[in-house]
C-alpha cells in the first residue's frame, strides 16, 4: 500500500504525528508513507524512519497558491497512491490528494470539503479531545470505536555523527549532567515562563552540579542572554546557533529538559529525556507531551486555560505562580 499523508504545519503537531505514522506501519506492514510538508519540517521527518520521503509544499502558512497545489498533485499522479490521510481540516489541504487522483482520501469534515474527501470523518471533540487522538483516529476504520488507544509515541532518531560534530564545534561535554532549557513559545507571552525564573532555576541547578544549555531559534537569543546566571562555567546559550536537527541531537545528551508548551517541548519528549513541562494559557489536556517521563506544572485558575496569546488581565498569574523552587524540587526528586 502506498500512502500519502498531508502533514501538520506546526513543530509540535509534526512531532506528535509520528504516532500516526507508527500506527499506519503497524496496521499495514510493508506500506510506504510519503508526507506532504513544509520544508522547515524536513529535519523532523528525516528522523522518522517510518517515512520514505517528504514532498515539499512551498507555500507559507495560511497561503492558498492553487496553481502550486495543482502542479504538485498532478506530478504525484504517477505515484499511484492507494490512500491519502489529510491531517489539517482546511479546504486547501485536501487539494493535492484530489489532484493526484488518490482513490481513498480520509479527513475530517470541514470547510466545504465534500468531494475533495471521500472518506469523511466527523470530529467528535468530546471523544477525540487530544491532538494525538485526532491523528490516530484518521488511520483506523471509521467503524471502530473511539477514542483509539495511544500505543505509539514519537521517538526521533539521533544522528551520532552530527552529535559528535556539535560537541566539538561548541566545546560541549555531557559531564556534569545537562539540563536543556526551552524558554520560547511562538504563540505568545501567555505561554512563556518568565526569563527571570529560568535564570533562578539555572543558578539552583548549577549549584547542584548540573550544567544548563538554553535551546531555541535566533528569536530566543535575547532570552538566552537574560537567563544567563553570569557564572564562569555551567551555562551555554545555544539559541540561534543550531538547526532543528541539531537540537534533537543535543537534547539526546541531556538528562532533563525544562520547557514551555512549545514545539521544542514535544521534541524533548520525543528525545526520551525527563521533562518538566510548564503550561500557562494552554492546557496539557489537549496537547500533552507524549512521554511517560514528564512532570506537568500548571496553576488552576478561574481564568485558565484561556488559550490566549497574552493575558487579558495583565497579571500572568498562571505563569508567575509557578515558582522556580517547585521545578527544582521536581527535578532533583525524580
Amino acid at each position: 500500500m502506498k500512502i500519502l499523508v498531508v502533514g501538520p504545519s506546526w513543530v509540535g503537531d509534526m512531532v506528535m504525528a509520528q504516532g500516526l505514522y507508527k500506527k499506519i506501519k503497524a496496521d499495514h506492514p510493508g506500506s510506504v508513507i510519503d508526507v506532504v510538508a513544509p520544508e522547515w519540517s524536513y529535519p523532523l521527518i528525516s528522523r522518522m524512519p517510518e517515512i520514505r520521503r517528504p514532498i515539499a509544499l512551498p507555500v507559507g502558512h495560511n497561503r492558498m497558491k492553487l496553481s502550486v497545489r495543482y502542479r504538485i498533485g498532478k506530478e504525484l499522479v504517477q505515484q499511484k497512491y492507494d490512500w491519502a490521510i489529510i491531517t489539517p481540516r482546511s479546504w486547501k489541504s485536501a487539494l493535492i490528494p484530489f489532484f493526484a487522483n488518490i482513490p481513498r482520501r480520509t479527513g475530517y469534515r470541514g470547510e466545504f470539503r465534500f468531494g475533495l474527501i471521500n472518506d469523511s470523518r466527523r470530529l467528535d471533540k468530546n471523544k477525540l479531545n487530544q491532538t494525538i487522538l485526532r491523528l490516530l483516529a484518521l488511520a483506523q476504520d471509521k467503524k471502530l470505536p473511539l477514542p483509539p488507544k495511544i500505543e505509539y509515541y514519537p521517538e526521533l532518531a539521533v544522528d551520532r555523527n552530527n552529535q559528535s560534530r556539535l560537541i566539538k564545534e561548541f566545546g560541549l561535554t555531557w559531564e556534569p549532567p545537562v539540563v536543556c532549557f526551552c524558554p520560547g513559545a511562538e504563540y505568545g507571552p501567555a505561554k512563556q515562563w518568565p526569563a527571570a525564573y529560568f535564570r533562578e532555576l539555572a543558578q539552583m541547578l548549577i549549584a547542584e552540579g548540573y550544567q544548563v544549555w538554553t535551546m531555541g531559534s535566533a528569536k530566543e537569543a535575547d532570552l538566552g542572554c537574560a537567563i544567563d546566571p553570569g557564572y564562569k562555567s555551567g551555562y551555554k546559550n545555544l539559541c540561534g546557533m543550531t538547526r532543528l536537527e541539531d537540537t534533537i541531537d543535543l537534547m539526546a545528551l541531556a538528562s532533563h529538559a525544562v520547557s514551555n508548551d512549545s514545539g521544542l517541548m514535544h521534541v524533548a519528549a520525543a528525545a526520551g529525556i525527563k521533562l518538566e513541562a510548564i503550561y500557562g494559557s494552554s492546557s496539557p489536556a489537549y496537547t500533552p507531551p507524549l512521554s511517560s517521563r514528564t512532570n506537568i506544572h500548571r496553576i488552576e485558575l478561574e481564568c485558565s486555560p484561556c488559550f490566549k496569546s497574552t493575558c487579558s488581565y495583565g497579571h500572568f498569574k498562571c505563569l508567575y505562580e509557578i515558582y522556580p523552587e517547585k521545578i527544582f524540587k521536581s527535578m532533583v526528586s525524580s
